[in-house]
């Protein structure tokens, strides 16, 4: 990776000179497990070891001036940002002027400048060779740390107990598991289900996992929120302060405090999203708009990234949530396949105070006054790239089976493609012309899923399914007519015992 050489040899010499080193880092999931993992990790060569992470509303996102006066203040000469740093020219060059350095550990979309920095760590660096460019934030800090390990000749194991929050991060921050990202996030897996952390176990406990096999998705959906609801709600630092947590009391204790922060998330992120439905019902002309851009100033700025995606999930269209922060207005954006939503915001660059991200999911900040431009040129741009068929929500099937061919053995080789997530999904199947075995019924708060048992020519065995919020297929299922599924195979544990369970995606009840 270009610079890493630069920077093993910046941060030997630091701890060398027993300089004082902060370590500073996003306040999502994958900058509070970043620092946690670089400051667990050099805490055992180093006795003037501190870490930072910004504050979501005082500070924003990235590298901020306080934080370098922080550093200034406490004596620190050298910086190692994670998850974030790569557009912080400014910020860079205000630290050099107070005499501190800045090793950069990001996975980000560089611009054309790079900061000025001792190193800048980053795999998707135009000049870089680095193999797989898809590493997370705590990803390129793990890399960091191997190097660093590698020059000194540590051993890696102790490096390797750290993988559980690199397997956090991966699934957390939404890159593909793929190359390096499906391994790490295999082994930190592993950790994860055998010898978790303190911290990281306050957490699965709070989630209703102990005892439990963990996968990408338990961490996409119950772990990640919970963590990022600690940057969200309150400060970021509270997580890295729970992963560092040597004593399971205190552990405990901050594991609750995040779950608590987790529950008052989801009643403003779910308030929000009603909101922002609301002004989206006004637009005159929704089913010609090929893109969202909503915007209310009281918004709160922690969850308008999760509303965006909800847009997106509902609306199918790429959705930019705009609020007020201090002088400037700042927002989310995500996209839908095929749509580069960075290219499209950095196309507005010459309206924005600051953006940056991925091709999926960016943050960007504006001037009042550039609102308006800002709206119609994004949108616009919008109309010229998306096509029709990419504002409608489409299911590849990877093979078509009858219900004899879900056998132990398959299921066993699913097994082996594990960890799925981005750009490794879960394959999904699709079997034609099953029945309800008679025993099918609505389950549900509001009875609006449906626990189906099926059959079809093949197999006369029911398998057991779930079709969440498809209750409106049930007439059709009572019939005893025939209908086509599409599915992903899981394997669900109740009681002790685990089963086969289908989990479906899709119904079709014309069937021809």
């Amino acid at each position: 990776m270009p610079d890493m050489d630069k920077a093993v040899a910046r941060l030997n010499k630091a701890l060398g000179n027993k300089e004082k080193i902060l370590v500073y880092g996003d306040y999502d999931v994958d900058g509070t497990t970043a620092v946690s993992l670089v400051y667990k990790y050099l805490q055992p060569y180093s006795s003037t070891l501190d870490y930072y992470v910004p504050d979501r509303y005082d500070e924003g996102y990235g590298i901020s001036y306080k934080g370098i006066d922080y550093a200034a203040e406490n004596g620190v000469s050298l910086i190692i940002s994670l998850d974030c740093g790569i557009k912080a020219i400014d910020k860079v060059e205000y630290a050099k002027e107070k005499g501190i350095d800045f090793i950069i550990c990001d996975h980000h979309m560089p611009d054309d400048t790079l900061p000025d920095a001792v190193a800048v760590l980053d795999a998707k660096r135009l000049d870089s060779k680095y193999p797989y460019e898809h590493l997370s934030g705590c990803g390129v800090g793990f890399k960091f740390m191997q190097a660093f390990a590698k020059s000194n000749n540590f051993p890696e194991a102790d490096l390797e107990k750290l993988l559980d929050l690199t397997a956090v991060s991966i699934a957390s921050d939404i890159v593909p598991i793929t190359g390096e990202n499906r391994i790490l996030a295999y082994y930190g897996l592993k950790q994860l289900n055998t010898n978790p952390s303190l911290g990281l176990k306050g957490i699965i406990d709070v989630c209703g996992l102990t005892n439990k096999e963990i996968t990408i998705s338990d961490i996409v959906f119950k772990i990640g929120p919970r963590i990022n609801a600690s940057g969200r709600m309150m400060n970021g630092k509270e997580a890295v302060d729970l992963f560092l947590s040597k004593d399971s009391v205190i552990a405990k204790e901050k594991s609750e405090n995040i779950n608590q922060y987790n529950d008052e998330r989801r009643e403003l992120d779910k308030r929000i999203t009603d909101e922002a439905n609301a002004i989206i019902d006004r637009f005159n002309n929704m089913e010609d708009r090929k893109t969202i851009v909503v915007y209310d100033a009281t918004w709160h700025k922690g969850v308008i990234g999760i509303v965006a995606s909800r847009l997106t999930e509902k609306y199918y269209r790429p959705a930019v949530v705009l609020t007020k922060s201090s002088e400037l207005i700042t927002g989310s954006a995500r996209s839908v396949t095929g749509f580069n939503i960075y290219k499209a915001i950095e196309s507005c660059r010459d309206l924005l105070e600051n953006f940056g991200g991925h091709t999926y999911a960016a943050g960007l900040s504006l001037r009042e006054e550039n609102l308006e431009a800002f709206t119609k040129r994004f949108s616009e741009l919008a109309a010229k790239e998306i096509i029709t068929e990419q504002m409608t929500p489409q299911l590849d099937v990877d093979a078509v089976l009858e219900l004899k061919d879900i056998t132990p053995k398959l299921v066993n080789e699913l097994r082996k493609m594990n960890p799925f997530g981005p750009d490794n999904h879960k394959p999904i199947f699709c079997t034609l012309g099953v029945k309800d075995f008679g025993t099918s019924k609505l389950v549900g708060k509001e009875l609006e899923h449906i626990k189906l048992e099926l059959i079809d020519s093949t197999s006369q065995t029911p398998i057991h399914g779930i079709a969440f919020g498809m209750h409106t297929h049930s007439e059709h299922i009572k019939t005893m007519k025939p209908f086509n599924i599409c599915y992903i195979i899981e394997e669900n544990t109740y009681n002790g015992n685990t089963n086969v369970q289908l989990m479906v995606k899709d119904i079709k009840t014309d069937y021809t």
